[in-house]
């Protein structure tokens, strides 16, 4: 039974079990155990977003890890796929994330990368909080000049930056693009502006004020509404939302409307195809993507595999089955191609290529996949609780399942990262298939509610 770790690192409200000063520094100190059983000089780099909370994390990281003998490389404010970057170009034995990703700026949390720039492993999670729980490293202390030290990379934004800019083929500029972005005052507003108008863009910039508690704010990728309406006041040839970590995006069209995650995939998916990139000519995601999605691959002549929600088992069956491309409807796109984890803006760029290739707006080259409707609700609970125990709630699911057919589904899972239950239906009656949520959603709510 885990005690820290959940499906994307430990998360939870900054200041109150787990993300404590004093659980982070034991993170840090069973962090640098871990990468002290390598014979070489031992460093860790730690990278961080916009909460105010991350100050107070980074310091009790970086403690532990010297007190244990490793050096520390501060990044700052970086988005996570840098900090991943950032890891294996100083072939650094770890990187450290200091956030919450696109939750509020209350909550917080830590995610860790080996030194191949991939999350750590399920197991070495696991070895993380037996040394911290077990207390095994607490005689473990190093003294005099065996302590580490800190310094900090001051140009590690502007590596990325580089790096980002030669993932976008050398042969085009954005010249003749007009960007809306939207950077959700968090870890990518000193990165992303700088990427797009360097390469050409026009851009015209939202969310990237950030003071520490306006992070995700009714702004970035879980707010895109504010984007699409700048890109229709503007004129704007299309729009980029980032979340506030910076791994996940979501876009509109020239017209305002939103073009989610598995949008962006078919678009993509397409051209690897085309240029036969796409490995296996398969593209994997999620349990919660869209039908819509896999009718798309399999015209094209491709096809699509599903892993459970989260990007880190994207990741992993990529990584185990040789695939080169996936993602997720929430707008984590992964090109292993190019870097080891979901990079928002590194996908903004891939699609730009593709429309400047194409010489077509986003609203047409977006039709190569049609979506069925499909309704995600979540149902706040006090406690865990497991679906299976409701009473009359796997019978409920059976009868919908039967009546939706082959043209629907159902999906009822916990989240990983916060207190809900989630319920999608997806179908072809949009009528049909929220009463269907509804009725699942007020089962659950009848247990929260007694």
């Amino acid at each position: 039974m885990r005690k820290l770790f959940g499906t994307d690192g430990i998360r939870g409200v900054a200041n109150s079990y787990p993300m404590t000063i004093e659980i982070a520094m034991q993170v840090g100190r069973a962090i640098a155990f871990i990468v002290k059983d390598k014979p070489k000089g031992h460093r860790i780099v730690i990278g961080k977003d916009t909460r105010q909370s991350c100050y107070m994390f980074e310091n009790a990281l970086a403690a532990g890890i010297c007190s244990m003998g490793v050096d520390v490389l501060l990044l700052g404010p970086m988005p996570t796929p840098g900090i991943a970057f950032i890891t294996t170009s100083m072939r650094a034995d770890a990187g450290v994330v200091i956030s919450a990703s696109h939750n509020p700026f209350q909550d917080n949390g830590i995610k860790i990368f080996s030194n191949d720039g991939f999350k750590l492993p399920d197991q070495v999670e696991a070895d993380i909080e037996d040394l911290i729980f077990s207390q095994k490293m607490a005689a473990l202390r190093p003294v005099a000049d065996e302590v580490g030290k800190m310094a900090r990379i001051v140009d590690a934004r502007g590596r990325y930056i580089v790096f980002l800019k030669n993932t976008f083929p050398k042969k085009f500029t954005l010249d003749d693009f007009h960007i809306v972005l939207d950077c959700a005052n968090g870890a990518t507003y000193g990165v992303a502006p700088h990427v797009f108008s360097e390469l050409g863009a026009k851009v015209t910039t939202l969310g990237v004020a950030p003071d520490g508690k306006n992070i995700n704010h009714e702004c970035g990728a879980l707010y895109p509404e504010k984007m699409a309406a700048k890109v229709r006041e503007t004129g704007a040839d299309i729009g980029l939302a980032l979340d506030g970590d910076g791994d996940r995006l979501i876009v509109c069209d020239e017209k305002g409307e939103i073009v989610d995650g598995d949008h962006i995939m078919a678009i993509c998916a397409k051209e690897l195809l085309k240029r036969r990139k796409l490995k296996k000519k398969t593209l994997v995601s999620t349990v919660m993507s869209n039908m819509g999605l896999e009718l798309a691959m399999e015209r094209m002549g491709g096809k699509m595999v599903r892993t459970a929600v989260g990007d880190r088992y994207v990741v992993e069956c990529m990584r185990k089955k040789g695939y080169s491309f996936g993602g997720e409807q929430s707008g984590h796109l992964i090109f292993l191609d190019h870097i080891t984890t979901g990079d928002g803006i590194l996908a903004g760029l891939q699609l730009l290529s593709v429309m400047k290739k194409s010489r077509k707006p986003l609203s047409e080259i977006a039709a190569v996949m049609e979506s069925f409707p499909q309704v995600l609700k979540n149902v706040k609970t006090s406690s865990k609780i497991a679906v299976d125990s409701i009473p009359g709630f796997s019978e409920a699911v059976t009868t919908f399942e039967n009546q939706l057919g082959s043209n629907g589904r159902i999906l009822v899972r916990p989240s990983g990262t916060e207190p809900v239950i989630r319920v999608m239906v997806e179908g072809r009656d949009e009528k049909e298939i929220n009463t269907i949520a509804d009725e699942l959603c007020g089962l659950v709510m009848q247990v929260e509610n007694n």
